[in-house]
C-alpha cells in the first residue's frame, strides 16, 4: 500500500461541500489526525487520516 504525503498549507478539495457551499480546504496540521480550515468561512475541523483519505477528492497543491 502506497503512503500518501500531505503537507502543511496544501489546498485540498473534498467530496462533499461544507455548510458554506465550498469544497476547498487548507491543511493546517498533519499527523495521525489531519486538521483542515475551510478556505471560505475559516471554520476548523479535525479528522483522522483514514476518514480524511476517504472523503478527499483531490489535492490541488500549496497555496
Amino acid at each position: 500500500m502506497e503512503k500518501k504525503l500531505y503537507k502543511l498549507n496544501d489546498h485540498v478539495i473534498m467530496k462533499k461541500p461544507h455548510a458554506c457551499k465550498t469544497n476547498d480546504w487548507i491543511i493546517t496540521r498533519v499527523g495521525v489526525d489531519i486538521k483542515l480550515v475551510c478556505a471560505n468561512c475559516h471554520r476548523q475541523i479535525m479528522m483522522d487520516r483514514l476518514e480524511f483519505e476517504r472523503k478527499l477528492k483531490k489535492v490541488v497543491g500549496e497555496n
